[in-house]
């Protein structure tokens, strides 16, 4: 019946309306492709809840370097059929099919050089008896599931072709065949994130989910209305971008490798298979646990990562466990959900990390440090270390030798794998903060993308720093807080401040709650903020929490596939490494004698003991410690 109707519409039709293409089944878009009826046409909404594919036409000696190269860079290019060579038809996709003719338009090329498009390859058919046909999943085949799920397609609203672009994402290389990523960008309603998330990642054969939701330039896209590929889309207000891998990518490695001859589908110009589109929408597997949901890390640009509910939930039990206030200081009034699993997604996005620490409360003392930071620091910067991340601790001048030789005996204990380096910061001028944080003071070359203070004396409204007694200790801490102001004017550096008591770094954000319910808040409060701010009762239990968050993400599928842009292959390998930078009892515990050797003291009582905030390691802190570990790995902790 397909192939009467379209005998008809051949005859008596000079147009093919929208209505007709969205509804019109496969085998029948490819007659009218082939008749060239459609010739030309992109095609994004034709035979609706059925698989597209991109299509690339190589030599036959080039083959298995390209089925590899497929296989390391699945996003972009989801294997789904290998032709044998002078193979027209694709059985496990399609009947009555000819690759020849069946593209709406293809594009040839010449030692990696365009030389030309075409309507049909027929004319090629005695060199395409040595080339193999490959066909890739293409984004076109989760259009309709996008519209079942009432996501806006806006490139289908407008009756354009996608957006796609070249992006600075190197592709995995295998043989000749070397390039970047292209992807394609849809404009999505803020709102509409988890869902256009949800519905997409389970479809791999179709790019599965994005693998950038946000400002174009962090992956190298610098105009979005003049697209590399395809049309310009609009947005509509209150629309994010969202980008997903493209099988445009096999074009650029084509150039990069520059065989003799070799054919693709012209931009947007699919084959259109047999195969029905997979629907589901996010209400279909609502209680799978690998259900990803899409947060906000960054404000200034715009940017946003992805974890699953599992690991959504693993960070709510660490959040009710470090929440704890042993100290009865009322730390529930300053609470903020979400804040330990948005900083620790700005930072597992993160490539450098500057962290600073140091509470000088004992003024009477030498030193004047408490144990509650330093050991924090050190758990999130061995984590941070063993992600391969560049981790540098910013300090005070006075504290700068101590410091140095800490980090040197944490080394010799095993607890980081290497020295981190340790710096200083001084006030000497308007420009000072910026030329710390930037490469020649250009806000547009950051050296950090984020930083942490824990435990570290916050500036107070009236620019002195004061412990919870009210004590000003101005004179004993450096202006490390005006790097955080600095921060908030320079887009790509994000922040965290971690503290127990409203008058750290970074509690800036709750400081009318410090005010209201914490004792003497209403002069010791923190005036400065930072993006998030993770409260605990004793802040290096947030330090620790933040180390195990890592750790979390980093197993996390749903978040490891983001990170990596569907690209290369899940990094196992790299687990045992970050489960032996996670804190334990018996690291610890070491951490802390090593402190107290050094003369630091418990910040609540000054003893120069194994003891933190008042508390006892054994059992207070070891019994957090143990607890961390069994919500991060799944399992009770003997040490």
């Amino acid at each position: 019946m397909w192939r009467e109707n379209v005998q008809y519409i051949l005859k008596g039709s000079t147009m093919l309306n929208a209505g007709f293409l969205k509804s019109v089944l496969p085998a029948s878009a490819r007659e009218l492709i082939r008749n060239g009826l459609s010739r030309g046409l992109a095609t994004s909404g034709m035979s609706q809840g059925f698989k597209q594919a991109n299509i690339v036409i190589l030599d036959k000696k080039f083959a298995d370097d390209f089925e590899q190269f497929c296989l390391a860079n699945s996003g972009p290019l989801p294997l789904l059929y290998r032709s044998k060579p002078g193979e027209w038809s694709s059985p496990p996709l399609s009947t009555s099919s000819d690759i020849r003719t069946d593209c709406p338009q293809y594009i040839k090329y010449e030692r990696g050089n365009i030389a030309g498009n075409l309507s049909s390859l027929v004319e090629y058919t005695e060199q395409l008896k040595d080339m193999v046909t490959f066909y890739l999943g293409c984004s076109f085949s989760f259009e309709s599931a996008l519209l079942k799920a009432d996501i806006p397609v806006r490139n289908i609203e407008q009756g354009r072709n996608i957006s796609a672009f070249k992006t600075s994402i190197p592709c995995v290389s295998v043989g000749g065949f070397q390039c970047n990523m292209v992807v394609t960008m849809r404009p999505i309603p803020v709102d509409k994130l988890d869902a256009v998330v949800q519905v997409t990642h389970r479809m791999k054969d179709a790019h599965g989910a994005p693998v950038h939701i946000g400002h174009p330039g962090l992956i190298g896209i610098e105009d979005m209305l003049n697209p590399d590929f395809g049309d310009a889309v609009e947005a509509h207000g209150g629309d994010v971008p969202v980008f997903w891998p493209c099988g445009i990518t096999a074009s650029e490695a084509i150039r990069s490798c520059k065989p003799g001859l070799a054919f693709t589908h012209a931009p947007g110009c699919m084959f259109i298979t047999d195969l029905q589109s997979e629907q589901e929408v996010a209400s279909d597997f609502a209680a799978d646990a690998e259900i990803p949901h899409v947060f906000c890390i960054s404000q200034n640009p715009i940017h946003y990562s992805v974890a699953s509910v599992a690991a959504v939930e693993k960070f709510k039990a660490l959040d009710s466990l470090i929440q704890q206030d042993p100290g009865n200081r009322g730390i529930k009034h300053l609470l903020i959900e979400k804040q330990l699993l948005k900083a620790c997604l700005s930072l597992s996005n993160a490539k450098s990390v500057l962290i600073t620490t140091g509470f000088p409360t004992h003024f009477n003392n030498q030193p004047p440090e408490e144990t509650d930071g330093p050991p924090g620091a050190i758990a999130i910067a061995a984590m941070l270390q063993a992600q391969k991340k560049n981790v540098v601790i910013v300090t005070d001048q006075r504290a700068l030798e101590m410091n140095k030789k800490i980090i040197e005996e944490a080394v010799e204990q095993g607890r980081l794998k290497t020295p981190v380096p340790i710096v200083s910061f001084q006030d000497n001028g308007k420009d000072s903060a910026l030329m710390f944080l930037c490469h020649d003071g250009n806000p547009q070359f950051p050296r950090f993308d984020h930083l942490i203070a824990i435990e570290r004396a916050g500036m107070a409204a009236d620019g002195n720093y004061y412990n919870a007694r009210k004590v000003n200790i101005k004179h004993l801490v450096d202006p490390i807080d005006k790097l955080f102001l600095k921060a908030q004017d320079i887009p790509g550096i994000s922040t965290t401040g971690i503290g127990d008591g409203g008058n750290e770094l970074g509690m800036g954000k709750v400081k009318e709650a410090v005010k209201k319910y914490i004792n003497n808040g209403d002069l010791i409060a923190c005036d400065v903020e930072a993006d998030f701010t993770v409260i605990a009762g004793v802040s290096n239990w947030g330090g620790y929490a933040v180390a195990c968050g890592l750790y979390i993400l980093n197993s996390c599928a749903i978040h490891e596939r983001y990170l990596r842009k569907a690209l290369g292959f899940p990094m196992t390998s790299e687990m045992v490494g970050y489960i032996l930078a996670l804190p334990t009892v018996q690291k610890e515990e070491k951490l802390l004698e090593l402190l107290v050797k050094h003369g630091i003291r418990s910040g609540k009582t000054g003893n120069l003991g194994m003891e933190v905030d008042g508390l006892l390691f054994h059992d207070t802190h070891s019994s957090m410690i143990r607890q961390l570990l069994e919500i991060t790995l799944g399992q009770a902790q003997s040490t």
